[in-house]
Order: structure tokens, then C-alpha cells, then sequence
């Protein structure tokens, strides 16, 4: 039992050191978890105290041309990040390389897949400002447990990714998750733009569907992977697999409330 044990910590660290690129070590907030768990810790603290009681006495800031501006930039910072993906060949890797050996060696995609990972995890922390902007405007019903946790562990967890176990599963969840953001970012950019725009806003309950197929897209994509006993850490997958049944969970639920919800106000009117 003991030489088993040593025999799967040994071909576990072989995986990792094969995987992992010393190099991020060096990159911004990513030498040490300090950094991004004071980030994540004074956002909690903000969002959840310290902003809703700062804004008791005050009146709602506007931000409108601070939203449109920012929504911009969201836009076009997830084509560009989808755009990492396809320039990694990405399709063809998930779908013919992603159980060969080959793909994992290759120094070149590591570094590419990489940078790639940094630049999503960065994203993620920029997506904090999502709550401070609900905060500001006095929008804290918009604050759910579901927002809150969904940028917390987004964030955190992107952080483990590229700094412990990087590989290629997540190319297509942040391929995915990168569309799903052109969508949602050009939908709040359309509302930051005033009222006269609302009559184009007419898809909004179809945002959460879009998250759900998302989601349903992972998990199938996962679940194959484990199925075919891909060579690729598969402490990264399972965590990848138990985060996206939480999503669908409460993306779910979400859904089913804000639906009712709906469908009541309507039979009232």
C-alpha cells in the first residue's frame, strides 16, 4: 500500500512540474496567494459592510458614463480573451490531442496556455467592480449570495489554476465562459446607455440560459474527460466538475425564482 501511495504522489508531481511554468511565480499577484486573498477579503468586506452602511445616508451615485465605459471595455477585453483561445488551436486540442501525452509536453502551448490563464484570472479580478458599481448605485439587492460567491470563487479559484495546476481543460471553460461575458457585458453596456434603450433589452431572462447551457457544455465536456482517462490532472477536473454542479445549481434556482417572480407580477397586473 505504501509503495502504491508513493508510486501516485510520485507520478502526481511529475504531472504538476510538467505542467506548471515556473515563470508565473514572477507575474503579478501570483508569488505568493497574499495578494489576491487581501483583494477578495476587503471586496467581501466592502460589498457586504463597509459600502451598504457607507451609502445609507447618501443618495445613489449615477456612474453612467463611468458603466458604459467600463461595459465597453468588458466587451472588448472577453472577444479578446476568447480570441487567446482560438489562436491556442483549442478546438482541435480538447477534441484530438487533449488525451495524448504530446499535448502536455509541449513547452510552447504551456506558455501560451498560461499567459492565457493569467490574463483571465486578471479579468476575474476586474469583475469585482460588478458588486462595487451595485454597491455605489444603492443596488444591493443585487448583491445575492449567487453574485457574491460566483465573483469570490471565480477569482480565487483562477488564481489555483494558473499558480498550482494549470492545464488544458481550461481552455475551453474560459473560451466559454469568455462568450458568455461578450453577451452579459454588451447587454449592461446597452442598459447603462438610459432608458430609451430598454425596448432592446428584451432578452435579459435569457442571460441565465445562456449561463446554464455554459455550464451543461462543461460538465459534458468533463465528464468525458474523465471518462476517456485523459492524462491530465485529474484533481483539476474534479474540482472543475464539483464548481460547475454548484453553478447549475444555483444558476438554476436563480432562474426558477426570478421566473415565478415573474410570472406572478404579470397575473397581478
Amino acid at each position: 500500500m505504501a509503495s502504491f501511495m508513493k508510486l501516485v504522489v510520485s507520478n502526481y508531481n511529475e504531472i504538476l512540474e510538467s505542467t506548471k511554468d515556473p515563470m508565473v511565480d514572477e507575474w503579478p499577484l501570483m508569488s505568493s496567494p497574499g495578494p489576491v486573498l487581501l483583494i477578495l477579503g476587503f471586496y467581501l468586506l466592502f460589498v457586504l459592510k463597509i459600502g451598504p452602511k457607507m451609502m445609507e445616508s447618501r443618495p445613489p451615485f449615477q456612474l453612467t458614463n463611468v458603466l458604459i465605459m467600463y461595459n465597453g471595455i468588458q466587451v472588448l477585453f472577453s472577444i479578446w480573451l476568447a480570441s487567446l483561445a482560438v489562436k491556442a488551436d483549442f478546438l482541435n486540442l480538447i477534441f484530438t490531442k487533449v488525451c495524448s501525452s504530446s499535448a502536455i509536453s509541449d513547452k510552447n502551448h504551456q506558455t501560451m496556455l498560461t499567459t492565457a490563464a493569467w490574463w483571465y484570472f486578471f479579468s476575474k479580478i476586474i469583475e469585482l467592480l460588478d458588486t462595487v458599481f451595485f454597491v455605489l448605485r444603492k443596488k444591493q439587492n443585487q448583491v445575492t449570495f449567487l453574485h457574491v460567491y460566483h465573483h469570490t470563487i471565480t477569482a480565487f479559484f483562477s488564481w489555483c489554476y494558473l499558480k498550482l495546476l494549470p492545464g488544458e481543460q481550461g481552455l475551453l471553460i474560459g473560451f466559454l465562459n469568455a462568450s458568455v461575458h461578450i453577451v452579459m457585458y454588451s447587454y449592461y453596456l446597452i442598459a447603462a446607455l438610459g432608458p430609451q434603450y430598454r425596448k432592446y433589452l428584451w432578452w435579459k431572462k435569457y442571460m441565465t440560459w445562456i449561463q446554464l447551457v455554459q455550464f451543461c457544455l462543461m460538465l459534458v465536456y468533463l465528464m468525458w474527460i474523465l471518462a476517456m482517462d485523459c492524462p491530465l490532472p485529474k484533481a483539476l477536473t474534479y474540482f472543475f466538475v464539483t464548481n460547475v454542479i454548484i453553478f447549475l445549481y444555483l444558476f438554476s434556482d436563480f432562474y426558477r425564482k426570478a421566473y415565478k417572480k415573474e410570472k406572478i407580477m404579470k397575473k397581478q397586473t
